[in-house]
């Protein structure tokens, strides 16, 4: 059976998370240790004790998320299961930085250091409730793009997750992006609701802090990943450290294409995908964009013993 391994991005994060896996596997303690060391905090001490909305902050949800991504990966490693047994590996916006971590193009170090950029370049590329974002539900994306086109007027307004055949998330100028809602109810759409999220992501409102990342990232060695990544802004296969690089620039500003990134590694043969760090929700959205995809999530240590068990 070809598995792809899938990383979470941003709105999964709980307080707690990871802490039983730290517990449990001294392989994944080691992994929160190192991310406390890079950033010069006890960032595992905010993820296992909260407070949630200081969790929820994007300069340490990032690092976070990433963080508990890696010691469920390790944990697997340490019940015998490789990373290089996957087929690829593919993250969701940030998740992208801890599949690269997961194939080895990054140290985790320099990971969780980019990561804690990109969460503050992100956060401070717009002004507090200048930006919002959208989830639109049964429309599929040219639909959604179209939305987004009559709502922008002069503003930005575009969509930015293509997450499965009946979620899109539109982004941008707040104003905009409320028009839209009311536009796509309209049209039809089952629900559209605004997220409670601190800025407009990947949208052109943040081409500042794309360029914080393209020096950010022009400083950091990248190596070819073990398993092939299937790019966010691509939704293919990419190990070309140079692309790659040049990737993760484009994906802050650019549509997170996961339908598509499904769909391409279900084309290629895969036939399942383990979810790795905290949350479900990439693994309702595989289901939803091929019911023939198995899905496993792995976020415990009774995840892992199973995950190993059935490997």
């Amino acid at each position: 059976m070809s598995r792809a391994f899938v990383f979470p991005g941003q709105g999964a994060q709980t307080v707690g998370m990871g802490r039983d896996l730290a517990e449990a596997y001294p392989a994944a303690r080691a992994v929160f240790e190192e991310v406390d060391d890079a950033l010069g905090e006890r960032l595992s001490t905010l993820i296992w004790e909260g407070p949630q909305d200081a969790l929820t902050r994007t300069a340490n949800a990032q690092p976070a998320l990433m963080a508990t991504s890696i010691a469920a990966l390790r944990a697997l490693e340490a019940e015998g299961v490789p990373t290089g047994g996957a087929a690829f590996v593919a993250g969701h916006s940030l998740g992208e930085y801890s599949a690269l971590a997961a194939a080895g193009a990054f140290g985790l170090a320099d990971c969780a250091r980019l990561l804690r950029i990109r969460g503050r370049a992100m956060q401070d590329a717009v002004p507090e409730g200048v930006g919002a974002m959208a989830a639109i539900l049964g429309l599929d994306l040219e639909a959604v793009r179209g939305v987004a086109e009559e709502a922008a007027g002069d503003d930005v307004c575009a969509a930015a997750n293509d997450n499965d055949p009946a979620q899109v998330v539109v982004s941008g100028h707040k104003e905009a992006v409320e028009r839209a809602v009311e536009i796509a109810k309209g049209r039809g759409a089952k629900r559209a609701v605004l997220l409670p999220v601190s800025a407009p992501f990947h949208c052109a409102l943040m081409s500042p802090a794309a360029e914080v990342m393209r020096g950010a990232l022009a400083d950091v060695t990248i190596a070819a990943p073990a398993v092939p990544l299937v790019s966010n802004v691509r939704a293919e296969a990419v190990s070309d450290p140079d692309a790659i690089r040049e990737l993760l620039v484009a994906q802050v500003t650019g549509m997170v294409r996961w339908r598509e990134s499904v769909a391409w590694m279900a084309a290629q043969g895969v036939s399942e995908t383990w979810e790795i760090g905290a949350g479900k929700a990439l693994s309702g959205m595989v289901r939803r964009i091929d019911r023939d995809l198995a899905t496993r999530t792995v976020g415990s240590p009774d995840d892992v013993r199973a995950a190993a068990s059935d490997a």
